[in-house]
C-alpha cells in the first residue's frame, strides 16, 4: 500500500519544526551547577557566599506561541535543626530563544516576597536583542528582589545572598537555551539577503563552471572560412566535350 505523499510531507514539516523548536539542554545546566546528584537525580547542591544552595531541575512548558515557560526551584540548605528557605524562579522564553520576561518568589519564616513581573516590553527593552535583554531583564531582577528584601530587613547569612543564587541561576540557564536550528530558519547565513551569485547563470562559454554542465566549446576563428568550391557532378559513363581529343 502507497503513503500518500501529502501525508508524508505532512510528516517530514513536522519533524523539522520539532527539531527547530526552541528547548532548554537540562543535561548542561545541570552539569553547570555541579550535576543531578542528590534528591535521585533530580536536583544539584553547590556552595555559594559561604551558603549552600539546592537547585531542582526545572519544570518545563511550551506556551501557545512556541516558546517556553520554565518554572526553577531553589533552595537554601540550612542544615538538620532548620527548615530550609525556598525560591521559585520563573522565565519566559520566546520562541527565538530570547528571554522576554522573569519572576521571583522567596519564602522566609512564613514570609513571601515576590519581585514584580519583569519584561522586557518597556522603552528600553524594545531597542534589546538576545544577550542585551536577558543581562537587562536579570539586572532589574535582582534590584527588585534585593530593594524587597531590605524593606523587610532580611540580614541572615543565606537568606541575604539569595538574589545573587537567583542570579547565578538565570545566568546559567540562559546559557542552556538551544536554538539549534531555529535561527538557520529565520536568517540565512548571508546575513539575511540571498545571495545573487548563487542563482545567477554563467556563460555557456565559461570553462570554469558551464552553466549546462558540458565541457565548453571550442574558440571558434575571427577569419571568415574560405568559400566552398563548386562540384561538377557528372553521370558514370559520360563524356563532356573538352573530354573528347580533337582530330589533327
Amino acid at each position: 500500500m502507497q503513503v500518500p505523499k501529502i501525508s508524508l510531507i505532512a510528516l517530514l514539516a513536522s519533524v523539522l519544526a520539532a527539531q527547530a523548536a526552541v528547548h532548554v539542554d537540562q543535561q548542561a545546566f545541570g552539569t553547570s551547577l555541579g550535576g543531578w546528584t542528590k534528591r535521585g537525580n533530580q536536583a544539584a547542591e553547590y556552595p555559594l557566599s559561604g551558603a549552600s544552595y539546592r537547585t531542582y531541575k526545572p519544570e518545563i512548558t511550551p506556551t501557545p506561541d512556541g516558546g517556553l515557560f520554565v518554572s526553577l526551584r531553589i533552595d537554601h540548605v540550612r542544615g538538620w535543626l532548620a527548615s530550609d528557605d525556598h525560591a521559585v524562579l520563573e522565565i519566559t522564553i520566546s520562541p527565538k530563544g530570547n528571554i522576554d520576561s522573569a519572576q521571583s518568589t522567596i519564602a522566609i519564616q512564613g514570609r513571601s516576597i515576590t519581585t514584580d513581573l519583569i519584561r522586557s516590553s518597556n522603552d528600553a527593552g524594545q531597542k534589546l536583542v538576545g544577550m542585551d535583554r536577558a543581562v537587562k531583564i536579570g539586572t532589574d531582577l535582582v534590584a527588585d528582589l534585593s530593594a524587597k528584601m531590605l524593606r523587610e530587613n532580611i540580614v541572615e547569612p543565606g537568606r541575604v545572598s539569595y538574589p545573587a543564587v537567583l542570579r547565578h541561576n538565570y545566568n546559567l540557564l540562559f546559557q542552556a537555551i538551544r536554538t539549534e536550528g531555529v535561527l538557520d530558519a529565520e536568517k540565512p547565513a548571508t546575513g539575511g539577503q540571498p545571495d545573487p551569485s548563487k542563482d545567477k547563470p554563467k556563460p555557456a562559454g565559461d570553462p570554469a563552471a558551464p552553466a549546462s554542465g558540458k565541457p565548453a566549446d571550442p574558440a571558434k576563428p575571427t577569419s571568415p572560412p574560405p568559400p566552398a568550391v563548386k562540384l561538377e557532378i557528372k553521370p558514370v559513363g559520360e563524356a563532356t566535350k573538352t573530354d573528347i581529343p580533337a582530330k589533327k
